[in-house]
């Protein structure tokens, strides 16, 4: 009996010890992660039936309470806790390939069966996505074995990696080779020679830290890192579509250019592209900055239908907003809900409530616009307002709280100089146009067209004059509040010169016609009709100038009537801005039913998707600056890792998350997770936005200054570099070759700011209309940027057409390439400057001077083997060149080249300068050069 009751003793403490065991989990099955094991399943076998484009049978995974919601069986797919009483479960393994789920589709592992079985076991929970949660605010720096490596606390993270991966980091490349690679990175031109040996002399522990220092308060820093930003911006000089017509928008790119160079913190850099407009006393440079989104392209074709066109605009500026901050591919939503990430289709209208109470409207003459000027004409403004208001006697204004343009406009008006130009009209018919290429007058006035002006005060006009030519003649009625309302003025306008003639379109004349009292403030529409020759283009108007009575800029004696009129020409610099509607027109926003405007649904309110997080709770309805601000706070778990990520891809040609346009589900998850959200932190929080900080934190790194040769068992480990085993090795951009072939050969003009630009390019272009001087030669940056038509040796370098945002230009090698470099007629330039002061070198070995081509090129010495191909290519040339039967196509004419060496070469065609000039072309060529290593 005792053994039995001893036996029962062991028995029930066996018993109880199991139930302990099993209580707190020991013998459970692993726990099974939603985001690393079932989500990817889903993605790709299941969403695309059963996501945001697809519910077919009423079942969707896009979320959890859609996933276990009742589907048109009427029984729910997924049961929490009973993955054998769950109908997905049974379709997944169901033995009839028409029952069976994937349909038409490979059948699940029985892996990926088992995975499901015992998620769906395990409460079937669904985790967020990483990237919609924020980062931790105190991600600790890992230790490492090799402290001596690290430079600063990016490379713990790298290490612990490489570890984990079985490599090493290189050794710091040589101090030539990273000045250049910094140089290229900070400010995208290479060192001079100079620079080279300063600092290669230069002993001191911090001189590498000096270069950066100097680098980054370069202006050249400024334009490097604008042409990225520019490709988000989708910046261009022209507006797009058919007629593809110039759009004066360039001071937003030196906008650009300056806030970079001032190192304008990013939440302030971002609130004022996207809502300047609607900060407290907005200045010129704020308003400016909101032309961000004023670079969507818009249809100036005649016919189209304007409102059409502007909500195609809002819908870009929607995608691009949460494409450049958010890393989210947003414009599939707005068809339908997400086929992958959390957001709903109403969810992508909510957003575009935020900017659908613009004033722009697709109209040609792109208003609202703000009307600036240049420095020296600003000063004569100012000048011609003091001295007009001194003999007013009028108190001086508060200038900082006036733009200048506008207190312009205000001070003529009051005056009674009442001149409008046509082209600037609130509204027109269809086919209105306007004359190509300045756009400043009115075209294409047809008969029954006309053009409006909302909001004119007549009372006391006793006049209307207009400017016009024409080789034809017209009518011209002025109607109040209606095309078709009371005729106030009518006149008929005659040929400007001989009839039918296409000289009379350049030759105006002015006409001034009566008009009938009228009192109080009306829309004015200026109607137009045939006379005697029925014509798709009438007349060209150019300005309309309303007479008052008793106007106070008359009666003041010629001098101040001359310093009026002096005061109106003074041109000014206009740039499409945005500008909210006034509270009594907002507009209402409602989700288009499958993407389509003409098929409106529920209305919406302004609000964010719900998986990034939520607005503050505010009393008034959210605008687009309280979306900018939104962005740039602590709760928004994106916007930080998404614009480090950019910066990190720029530096190193692949990003912590390669995909950096797309941070969603079917993004490339992060090679160093731990370490990008230690750097979004770091950005936001410890450099508060400070770009410059963070990228002297990123180049300053033992990672950056890696040498980039490899091994091939590193190669074969590491071929793309993903864990940072080495430095970065990549092709230049488009930009970038162009301006170091200008600037190793001392063309580059430094000259800054300013309308765009246009350099040589092939003849088979076109017009093209190359700029004179020193403007040929600008950086890429002020290329004049044509979107049907762009430049075509940036396209063969992968730059985009910049129709829409672009995130990353994909890098592509190509034959084309070469040919550009060879042949195109700047690099071809380039070689001939190069040519000629290898020519003037004060040696009369040509070892010598194809030594020192090389080092102007490449600005490191040639190894002997490298000098002798030289010499081997220039040998062959000059046997080549002096054969009297061969000719000497090569010495292309540059006599529009400005002066670039101190010694003249007398004779371009000698083959002595034609070899040269071809083994200058040959090292413009060569992969060293156009690599940044």
């Amino acid at each position: 009996m005792k053994i039995h009751r001893h036996l029962w003793i062991i028995i029930t403490c066996l018993s109880i010890t199991l139930g302990i065991l099993i209580f707190f989990g020991l013998f459970q099955e692993e726990k099974i992660s939603y985001n690393q094991e079932i989500r990817p399943i889903f993605n790709a076998k299941c969403i695309t039936c059963h996501g945001g484009v697809k519910k077919s049978g009423g079942f969707s995974l896009l979320f959890r309470e859609e996933a276990l919601d009742t589907t048109e069986s009427g029984q729910p797919a997924i049961i929490p806790g009973h993955a054998n009483e769950s109908e997905l479960m049974r379709r997944v393994r169901h033995h009839d390939p028409e029952m069976r789920m994937p349909l038409e589709a490979e059948p699940l592992s029985e892996k990926e069966i088992d995975l499901l079985r015992t998620w769906i076991n395990q409460g079937a929970l669904w985790e967020d996505h990483w990237a919609y949660i924020p980062p931790h605010e105190n991600i600790p720096v890992p230790p490492t074995d090799q402290p001596g490596w690290a430079q600063n606390d990016i490379d713990p993270f790298v290490y612990a990696r490489l570890q984990e991966k079985g490599l090493q980091p290189a050794p710091e490349a040589e101090k030539d080779v990273l000045l250049r690679r910094v140089s290229l990175d900070l400010t995208g031109l290479p060192p001079t020679w100079e620079e080279r040996q300063q600092f290669l002399q230069d002993p001191a522990p911090d001189a590498y830290e000096k270069v950066v220092d100097r680098l980054l308060a370069s202006p050249r820093f400024g334009e490097h890192w604008a042409a990225m930003w520019l490709d988000l911006a989708r910046y261009a000089d022209t507006k797009g579509y058919e007629k593809d017509l110039g759009r004066s928008i360039w001071q937003y790119r030196d906008w650009v250019i300056h806030a970079f160079n001032k190192d304008m913190p990013f939440d302030q850099f971002t609130m004022e592209q996207l809502a300047g407009d609607l900060l407290p006393h907005p200045t010129a440079d704020q308003y400016i900055a909101t032309a961000f989104h004023r670079n969507t392209i818009a249809n100036d074709e005649g016919g189209t239908d304007d409102e059409e066109f502007r909500i195609a605009a809002v819908l870009d500026r929607v995608s691009t907003t949460w494409e450049v901050w958010q890393g989210t591919t947003m414009a599939c939503v707005q068809c339908h809900s997400h086929p992958y990430d959390p957001i709903r289709h109403e969810e992508f209208y909510q957003a575009f409530a935020f900017f659908n109470n613009t004033q722009d409207r697709d109209i040609y003459n792109e208003q609202p616009k703000l009307f600036t000027y240049a420095e020296e004409n600003e000063e004569q403004v100012a000048t011609l307002i003091n001295w007009i208001e001194d003999r007013l006697k009028t108190p001086p204004s508060n200038s900082s709280e006036t733009l200048l343009h506008d207190h312009r406009n205000k001070l003529l008006y009051q005056l009674g100089y009442r001149k409008v130009e046509a082209e600037e009209f609130d509204k027109s018919s269809r086919f209105i146009e306007l004359t190509p290429p300045d756009q400043e007058s009115v075209w294409q006035i047809q008969d029954s067209s006309w053009i409006l002006f909302r909001k004119v005060d007549l009372t006391d006009i006793e006049a209307i004059s207009y400017r016009y030519a024409s080789p034809y003649s017209g009518r011209i009625q002025v109607r109040l509040d209606s095309a078709s309302g009371p005729v106030i003025s009518q006149t008929r306008i005659s040929h400007t010169g001989k009839p039918e003639s296409e000289e009379a379109w350049s030759q105006w004349n002015t006409k001034k016609v009566s008009i009938t009292p009228t009192a109080g403030v009306h829309d004015v529409y200026f109607t137009f009709g045939i006379d005697r020759h029925y014509t798709s283009d009438l007349f060209r108007l150019d300005w309309i100038f309303y007479h008052e009575k008793h106007p106070g800029w008359t009666s003041r004696g010629n001098h101040f009537q001359e310093q009026v009129m002096k005061l109106e020409q003074v041109p000014a610099i206009e740039t499409p801005i945005m500008r909210e509607r006034p509270p009594a027109e907002k507009r209402k926003t409602q989700v288009f039913t499958r993407g389509n405007w003409l098929t409106p649904g529920e209305e919406v309110v302004p609000s964010v998707p719900a998986s990034t997080g939520s607005l503050p709770a505010a009393s008034t309805p959210y605008n687009r600056l309280d979306l900018a601000r939104w962005l740039v706070s602590p709760e928004n778990p994106l916007t930080a890792r998404v614009i480090v990520n950019r910066f990190w891809e720029k530096i190193f040609g692949f990003g912590l998350v390669e995909t950096v346009e797309d941070f969603g589900t079917q993004g490339t998850p992060p090679s160093h997770p731990q370490l990008l959200d230690w750097l979004a932190v770091q950005f936001r929080d410890t450099h508060q936005w400070s770009v410059k900080k963070l990228l002297k934190q990123i180049v300053m790194s033992a990672t950056y200054r890696q040498a980039s040769h490899t091994t091939p068992e590193k190669l074969a480990q590491d071929p793309r570099n993903e864990w940072l085993s080495r430095g970065p090795r990549i092709r230049l951009s488009a930009e970038q070759i162009r301006d170091q072939a200008l600037a190793v050969s001392g063309l580059l003009s430094s000259k800054m700011y300013g309308p765009s630009v246009r350099p040589p390019q092939p003849e088979s272009v076109g017009d093209w209309g190359t700029s004179p001087g020193e403007d040929q030669y600008r950086r890429a940056l002020y290329t004049f940027w044509h979107r049907t038509n762009p430049y075509p040796s940036f396209i063969t370098f992968d730059s985009p057409g910049r129709n829409v945002c672009v995130s990353r230009r994909i890098r592509t090698n190509t034959p084309l390439q070469a040919l550009v470099l060879l042949n195109d007629t700047v690099y071809f330039e380039a070689a001939q400057v190069l040519a000629e002061k290898m020519q003037a070198f004060d040696s009369e070995s040509v070892t010598q001077r194809l030594r020192e081509g090389y080092r102007m090129v490449m600005l490191r010495e040639p190894s002997e083997e490298k000098l002798k191909s030289l010499e081997k290519l220039y040998q062959a040339a000059i046997q080549h060149y002096q054969q009297p039967t061969k000719p000497n196509s090569i010495a292309k004419p540059v006599s529009t080249r400005i002066k670039t060496t101190q010694v003249e070469v007398k004779d371009h065609t000698s083959p002595e300068f034609l070899a040269l000039t071809l083994v200058a072309n040959a090292l413009l060529n060569v992969d060293e050069f156009i690599t940044k290593n």
